[in-house]
Order: C-alpha cells, then sequence, then structure tokens
C-alpha cells in the first residue's frame, strides 16, 4: 500500500503475507570457489524478521537518484525504514528537508547537523534554523534488484 510521496521518495507501508516464509539454506554460499556439500539443512526464513524489527514503525521507500550510490543506494532500490530508532551521527536517514524528502548519511558534530550524500557530484548540506527540517526514519536495510 503507497502511503506518501514527494518527487524523490515514495513510501510503502509493510503488508505481511501469511506463510510467506521461504526456503532459507545455510550453508554459505561461496563467492570464490565452488565448495561441495552434500549435507545442508533446509529452513524456513521470513523476511519479514529478518529485515523488520518494529513492524508498527516500519516503512518502505523507493530511491530516486544517485546521491547516495558511495552507500550502496541506486535508484530504484527499495529502503526499509524504521522510524522508531533515534538519529544518530553517520545513520543513513530519510529526512524531509524544506518541503521535501531525501536519503542522506547523517553527520552530526558539536557545530551543527549536515548531511551527507555519497556521491562527489553532490554537496553536503548543512541544517540551518532557516530549515524546516525533521529526521524522519533510519534505513535499516535495502533491497537491490541484480
Amino acid at each position: 500500500m503507497m502511503l506518501q510521496s514527494s518527487p524523490d521518495i515514495i513510501f510503502f507501508t509493510p503488508e505481511s503475507i501469511p506463510n510467506s516464509d521461504v526456503p532459507y539454506f545455510d550453508v554459505g554460499i561461496s563467492a570464490g570457489f565452488p565448495s561441495p556439500t552434500e549435507d545442508f539443512k533446509e529452513n524456513r526464513l521470513s523476511l519479514d524478521k529478518e529485515l523488520i524489527k518494529n513492524k508498527a514503525s516500519t516503512f518502505f521507500a523507493r530511491v530516486s537518484g544517485q546521491s547516495m550510490i558511495g552507500a550502496g543506494l541506486s535508484d530504484n532500490d527499495l529502503l526499509v525504514i524504521d522510524r522508531s530508532l533515534a538519529p544518530e551521527h553517520n545513520k543513513i536517514a530519510v529526512c524531509f528537508l524544506d518541503g521535501e524528502f531525501t536519503v542522506k548519511r547523517l553527520i552530526v558534530k558539536k557545530n551543527g547537523i549536515w548531511l551527507q550524500p555519497e556521491n562527489e557530484n553532490y554537496q553536503p548540506i548543512e541544517i540551518t534554523e532557516a530549515n524546516h527540517f525533521m529526521v524522519w526514519g533510519i534505513v535499516t536495510n535495502v533491497i537491490k534488484k541484480v
């Protein structure tokens, strides 16, 4: 279900699907040379349980743009955002800034707050008293298509 949107981010609320656990093989998939394993155990894995710690405060949103590619957030990736987590220095946050949503890394210092993009083509944004600013939620996971 779509919740709300801005030109940069479209928000969705999580929807649980009963019995949506999928097979999970707890063997470790080699990214190097193949490792033969004859004995493996099939478990069930729920992505809801893995990605969502607090359902009432968790939302999904799609990234629009390239300002966070250095942090692994690419255009059209799906973010998992938890609004119950406290904003902290160096966390990636979805922020409401002057009427628009944006996703950036929070830089919190004694002399101020900045929203740091993870792309050298973008400049940090210093938050001042003139800004209408709110940390909307903290990004906990990103879901990518390959």
